[in-house]
């Protein structure tokens, strides 16, 4: 798994959202004149593929969606190492996930509300999972049992590095000094502008996922068609359009790039992507990003198990701010 602390330190550039959010929010504290903020802890899903020691180092809680593989149940305590994962992929085990149930989520948020914290939950795409909807009767239920507590549940509507660019940016405001209702207001503001665009290399993980049909995928693989898919605005996975051959699949996200970024090209700090255990198609796709439009900082780390079931070996995907999803 790629470190954090290796993709992102002393890269960052000064200008961009760490400029304009970071210090106006800085400002914003200021103009409060010392005003304590209430305590505020944010939580999300594995599903967001950020790196466990971002979430250590940013003091991030996570619900875990397990996963069951050849007879096993994985889960938080009990995980399979992703190239492993992968390999049994590859050599045909088919895996299954399970989404986070309210009992669980009450197990993650009890301890942080006890500790006299409110919770900020960002949650995986409702139009993939029923999670956020298990997380959202959960903090209904804590709510009565901490009358005093706050929890905003924010369905982000976005899945793998899309999710984790989310919480990059929740976690970036809070850092800066924004209270929990105003990062939970530019999230609901902005969470159209969280683009993910994808290319997968195996039809039949789609198939699977009914995302294509079965002679569709047949023939795409005859002939080496390589889908190019999206999450639309309601957080489902939308197919857009197939090109022949991997290499035109890889450069084409960077041309959808191009298409959504529009006023946001001077603002994206950094740039996400994740891939399906193909970390040298990542770092190409970073290389025509960086080619493109001069970006610098990249965070590129696996898509975790519960994405890739429905994804598969060899998918890649480019997350980043812009105009449209």
């Amino acid at each position: 798994m790629v470190k954090w602390k290796k993709m992102y330190l002393g890269s960052f550039p000064v200008k961009s959202f760490r400029k304009t959010g970071t210090e106006r929010f800085r400002e914003h504290v200021k103009v409060r004149g010392g005003q304590s903020m209430e305590k505020y802890v944010i939580t999300t899903d594995n599903t967001a593929d950020l790196p466990y020691s971002y979430y250590k180092e940013h003091q991030v809680e996570y619900m875990y969606l397990t996963y069951q593989l050849d007879g096993i149940t994985y889960n938080k305590e009990n995980e399979l190492d992703f190239k492993d994962f992968y390999s049994r992929m590859r050599s045909g085990s088919m895996p299954t996930t399970s989404q986070v149930n309210s009992e669980e989520a009450k197990d993650v948020l009890r301890p942080i509300l006890e500790a006299g914290n409110n919770v900020l939950h960002l949650a995986f795409s409702s139009g993939l999972s029923g999670s956020y909807n298990s997380v959202r009767l959960a903090a209904e239920e804590l709510k009565e049992e901490y009358p005093d507590r706050k929890i905003i549940v924010v369905d982000s509507l976005c899945a793998s590095l899309g999710e984790g660019l989310f919480v990059y940016k929740a976690v970036q405001m809070k850092e800066a000094g924004a209270s929990m209702e105003e990062v939970a207001a530019w999230l609901e503001e902005h969470k159209q502008n969280f683009c993910h665009v994808f290319t997968v290399d195996d039809l039949f993980h789609l198939y699977r996922g009914g995302r294509v049909s079965k002679a569709a995928a047949i023939v795409g693989t005859m002939i080496n068609l390589k889908p190019l898919l999206h999450v639309d605005d309601e957080g489902h996975l939308i197919p857009l359009s197939k090109v022949r051959g991997r290499k035109k699949s890889l450069a084409t996200l960077v041309s959808m790039m191009e298409e959504r970024i529009g006023s946001w090209k001077d603002k994206n700090d950094i740039i996400f992507i994740s891939h399906g255990d193909c970390e040298e198609d990542a770092q190409y796709v970073a290389k025509l990003v960086r080619e493109k439009f001069g970006y610098e900082s990249f965070l590129i780390n696996t898509i975790g198990a519960t994405i890739g079931t429905h994804s598969g070996p060899g998918t890649v995907a480019l997350f980043f701010m812009g105009e449209y999803r």
